[in-house]
């Protein structure tokens, strides 16, 4: 259907060599973008993360840059600009680290880097972004979020301090940039069991998972669809919003 084609427009997905990201890019780019692929540690899985994309039909881009350094950004912008074209879908999803303490045993750093990842990343790509958006009239920006912040999870301060700003910066953004035809939209996944979960223990996972009204645990191609949803013209009068897709468990 023409009104979830993305043909034509092009998309960048941060932090999207693995998790949540590959699955996000990999289902943009069937929905017909091409796709930048941002990685800042790991170039041999950004080269089997472009091989996925290029399955699916469409041009890739792999560009190596810290989204929390403004010079980088700019340039990352740039060289996405020369290879594939100006930015139409932007998702914001590179992460940091996410240790659950308690406020006794936080130190600033650690509040600080949160911010940077969730704060003045997606700040700094909106901002080099948003100029062509704005001068086509036409635009997505994706911000990935957490059910944490809706479920005030403990000892987790500092994430979902920093998450519960970029809730607020969607919100405030999306009143601003609605004139321009550019909607800004978050998506707060649940736990979703991806790489970086491998370790996490598991009378955690089954405790989680008892709570779920679903009674199963999300997949990457979840949180995926929603992103192809909300990038998609099918989408074009719905900003502002914050969709948590976690099979129901903070429905309560």
């Amino acid at each position: 259907m023409a009104d979830f084609s993305l043909t034509g427009r092009v998309a960048l997905v941060t932090g999207s060599t693995k998790g949540l990201g590959l699955s996000m890019a990999v289902s943009l780019a069937r929905a017909g973008a091409r796709v930048a692929i941002n990685y800042f540690n790991d170039s041999d899985a950004a080269s089997r993360a472009a091989a996925l994309v290029e399955k699916e039909g469409q041009k890739v881009h792999v560009v190596r840059a810290d989204v929390t350094e403004p010079d980088q950004v700019g340039d990352m912008i740039s060289r996405i600009e020369n290879a594939l074209g100006p930015v139409d879908i932007l998702v914001p999803n590179a992460t940091c680290d996410q240790p659950q303490k308690t406020i006794e045993e936080y130190d600033w750093a650690e509040y600080q880097t949160m911010i940077d990842f969730f704060i003045k990343s997606p700040f700094l790509l909106t901002q080099a972004c948003v100029s062509h958006m704005k001068k086509q009239r036409w635009g997505r920006i994706i911000n990935i979020g957490t059910e944490c912040f809706v479920r005030g999870t403990p000892q987790f301060t500092a994430y979902v301090a920093a998450k519960g700003g970029q809730a607020g910066f969607t919100r405030s953004l999306a009143s601003e940039l609605a004139p321009f035809g550019i909607t800004v939209n978050i998506i707060s996944p649940g736990w979703i069991p991806v790489e970086r979960h491998e370790k996490d223990p598991q009378e955690m996972k089954d405790e989680y998972l008892s709570g779920i009204p679903m009674q199963r645990w999300g997949v990457p191609l979840d949180i995926a669809g929603a992103v192809v949803f909300l990038a998609g013209d099918a989408a074009s009068f719905l900003t502002g919003q914050n969709l948590t897709i976690n099979g129901g468990i903070s429905v309560a």
